[in-house]
């Protein structure tokens, strides 16, 4: 294994913000993938993103509710997201979710 460059906790933390930034950018910008294949894949989805967000916020004494955090995550309101871009789970989908759930992170 090579041997990692030396970061500086501030450093580390500027990259993880920017990295999560882009990622966030990634899927508002391919609202096509679902959720639901997100969550049968890697086991999170847009909404486990969310969750997060507010407990970290919490954690930072700052308070949201899970639809503004929510909003942030989509990058709009989340009724929006929904009418527009989700597409109703296939039987063989939500048999995998099923599955999923039991993997998916905390």
């Amino acid at each position: 294994m090579s041997k990692l460059p030396t970061i500086d906790e501030q450093k580390r933390t500027e990259i993880e913000s920017a990295l999560f930034r882009k990622l966030l950018g990634h899927l508002q910008k391919h609202p096509e993938v679902q959720n639901i294949d997100i969550m049968n894949i890697a086991y999170f989805c847009r909404n486990c993103f969310s969750k997060w967000y507010v407990s970290e916020a919490e954690s930072h004494g700052i308070e949201m509710s899970y639809e503004q955090a929510r909003e942030l995550i989509y990058g709009m309101p989340y009724s929006d997201y929904k009418e527009k871009y989700q597409n109703e789970a296939s039987a063989e989908q939500l048999d995998q979710f099923a599955e999923s759930k039991e993997q998916a992170t905390e």
